[in-house]
């Protein structure tokens, strides 16, 4: 990715914003976001709307007193509740004057890259025709259910993949406390955040209400997507008429995080969070210390175990013996290669065994978590 980030801004929206507990639609909060991409797409940015609340829109006209379990009947009532929903956003976005597509994607579009250019270059089309695409997983197809963590996740996704210059997460809470501050009255908001560390994480909770499944953690995670590529990310509240282009602004109630300077690559973007892993090796601290810190590739004289079935141009994750994963990359053996040199000097992997290059992944094809 290069150049600057296009006027564009993602806004993501959870269920508990858009549906009832009891299940169903809430149309007036239908309409309050049609008004607030409205008025956002009326200053000349692109908007692109990452939307949860099939399943919470379904699932009572499927006849289930509460959001359902099993993943057959959270699916049925996706594919029910999708046709609602965009019904429900069709009528709004028509009364304001605009066009909405729907757009359904699943982790597998990600980790294909055919795929993944095809949905680049639909949703080009569609934002340069004025059109504000509405996404969603496709959970009546998916086959983890919900995996992308309430669409956290794949918002974060799709602000890097239509290069946006500001990914916008609506929720209930005003942004990120240092404790849960319906517990605790002397919690403290934090308003920017520069760098993501454990620390951060471990202040983020479970899920905050029945009918979603993202909690803060997860929008952690999609604020480490999101800058990684280069997106200005929010997470906040917004209920009000102008919230949601306060945020857009730098101006909105909630938390910032900035955008790192040094953006991944396309490549690297690609690697780090679109890709499937195929396998994990877990590393001894000596080799935690080489990728982390001293930016060098990974040898196999610090790997301590072999998990999956990989072969070489594969991505695979890399951990610690306590289970934290550290980052991906494109490694260069194939599992049975790199369980038979494991440990060993890279010396003596050179007379063992046939291998093209000594690295197990080498620096360029890294991404660090």
């Amino acid at each position: 990715m290069t150049g600057t980030n296009r006027r564009r801004t993602v806004v993501k929206i959870g269920s508990s914003s858009l549906t009832a507990t009891e299940g169903g639609l809430r149309r007036e909060q239908i309409d309050y976001y049609a008004e607030e991409l409205a008025n956002i797409a009326a200053t000349g940015e692109q908007v692109v709307l990452v939307t949860s609340g099939a399943v919470a829109a379904g699932f009572a006209r499927l006849g289930f007193a509460k959001r359902p379990k099993a993943t057959h009947e959270k699916q049925a009532s996706a594919a029910v509740g999708q046709a609602l929903l965009m019904q429900a956003y069709n009528e709004a976005f028509a009364s304001r004057g605009l066009v909405v597509a729907q757009v359904l994607l699943t982790r597998y579009d990600f980790s294909a890259r055919g795929r993944i250019r095809n949905a680049s270059a639909t949703l080009e089309e569609l934002l340069n025709r004025g059109v504000v695409p509405i996404i969603n997983e496709n959970d009546t197809v998916s086959v983890n259910e919900l995996k992308f963590g309430d669409n956290d996740t794949l918002s974060a996704l799709v602000a890097n993949l239509v290069q946006a210059r500001c990914l916008v997460i609506c929720t209930d809470m005003n942004g990120l406390y240092t404790e849960d501050p319906r517990k605790n009255p002397n919690a403290r908001r934090i308003d920017r955040v520069s760098e993501l560390n454990d620390d951060l994480f471990r202040m983020a909770g479970g899920s905050g209400s029945s009918v979603g499944t993202g909690g803060m953690r997860s929008k952690l995670e999609a604020a480490r997507i999101a800058i990684r590529g280069g997106v200005r990310t929010f997470i906040g509240r917004a209920n009000a008429p102008g919230d949601v282009l306060r945020a857009a602004t730098g101006e909105g109630d909630g938390t910032y995080f900035d955008a790192e300077l040094q953006k991944l690559s396309v490549k690297k973007q690609w690697v780090g969070f679109h890709s499937v892993p195929q396998g994990r090796v877990v590393v001894d601290d000596g080799a935690r210390r080489a990728l982390a810190e001293g930016g060098k590739s990974l040898l196999p004289a610090g790997v301590k175990q072999v998990e999956g079935d990989f072969h070489p141009g594969d991505v695979i994750e890399v951990a610690l013996e306590d289970g934290k994963r550290i980052g991906r990359g494109v490694v260069n053996y194939a599992a049975w290669q790199l369980q038979a040199a494991a440990g060993l000097s890279s010396e003596e992997v050179l007379r063992r065994l046939d291998v093209s290059r000594i690295e197990v992944i080498h620096r360029d094809e890294w991404v660090l978590f």
